[in-house]
């Protein structure tokens, strides 16, 4: 009797060895499998088969991973502090190096975007940084798939996704943008001014009353507003231009 339960609870550890042997993957998963320690090969997907006790697999996702990189404190080039923070994505291409190059590429993935982050844009001025992010997400994006190419993964896009300032320096954009609107608006009235100027000389020479017709229009003009007086010399030579008419 104990003999039949000893071939029994054989035939059974038995069976579950012969069950834990089997393993299956995903199409978007691969097996990294080592045998006594050592690297052995990738496998999968689909049925895997491993011997128990001497071979041992760890499993690797291929889809893209989107990894949220924490608000980092960055000082630009003209020394303004920001808090910067992105999106990354990234997937595994070669599961060799993602496992035994690296103890966590996850992590190290991580940090390393962190950093880079914070190294890049603080080669950039402020106006850059809110101006040309999809130039700054290439310059960045670059830099990360240089360093994690040793670890077998591939960075396809960083996304800057928020740029915080203080209301300081909020405060101050505003009025620089101020600054610049009233700048603009000088500058097309100025060139307004000269191509009308350009244009009652042309007609001038063509016909002599029309500087007389014009001076009238701007003696009207004014006396239109009640709020002041003005008083305009008028020249002899308009007056005997227009008794010449």
């Amino acid at each position: 009797m104990f003999f039949e339960l000893g071939i029994g609870a054989l035939l059974a550890f038995a069976a579950l060895l012969l069950l834990s042997a089997f393993r299956i993957l995903r199409e978007y998963q691969r097996g990294v499998v080592f045998q006594l320690g050592r690297f052995w090969r990738v496998k999968g997907p689909g049925l895997v088969l491993l011997i128990p006790g001497v071979q041992q697999m760890v499993k690797v996702d291929l889809r893209t991973v989107v990894l949220d990189v924490p608000p980092q404190d960055v000082i630009t080039r003209d020394n303004v502090s920001v808090k910067v923070n992105a999106v990354l994505y990234f997937r595994v291409l070669d599961p060799q190096k993602a496992i035994i190059q690296v103890e966590d590429f996850l992590m190290a993935t991580s940090q390393l975007a962190q950093t880079t982050l914070r190294a890049v844009l603080g080669k950039h001025e402020l106006d850059e940084l809110l101006a040309e992010r999809e130039r700054l997400n290439l310059d960045i994006r670059q830099v990360l798939d240089a360093q994690t190419d040793a670890w077998g993964i591939k960075v396809a896009n960083v996304e800057i996704k928020h740029v915080d300032l203080n209301e300081s320096m909020i405060r101050a954009i505003a009025r620089q943008a101020e600054a610049e609107r009233e700048r603009r608006a000088k500058v097309i009235h100025a060139e307004g001014e000269l191509q009308a100027s350009e244009k009652l000389m042309q007609a001038a020479e063509s016909q002599p009353g029309a500087m007389q017709l014009r001076y009238m229009q701007t003696l009207g003009t004014i006396a239109g507003d009640k709020s002041s007086t003005i008083v305009f010399p008028v020249p002899i030579d308009l007056l005997k231009g227009m008794l010449d008419k």
